[in-house]
């Protein structure tokens, strides 16, 4: 069995803490008239919340990196 890299895994652990993330505040905080574009829907609140993990997570992997290099 092939091992995951270490960057994709950290990658995919953020991304599902933005998805959990995302679907946590359409249930609690959300919108209640439905017309806010993001939070109207679960579907778009978890993409956005998973873009945003992905966003991080990515940031993360490069100061990671750079900090790597620069041992």
């Amino acid at each position: 069995m092939n091992k995951i890299p270490k960057k994709y895994l950290l990658l995919g652990i953020f991304i599902l803490a933005g998805l959990a993330g995302g679907f946590l505040y359409w249930r609690f905080i959300g919108c209640k008239s439905g017309t806010c574009p993001i939070t109207s829907s679960w579907h778009y609140s978890m993409l956005f919340g998973g873009v945003f993990g992905y966003l991080i997570g990515d940031s993360v992997n490069d100061y990671r990196k750079k900090r790597k290099t620069a041992e």
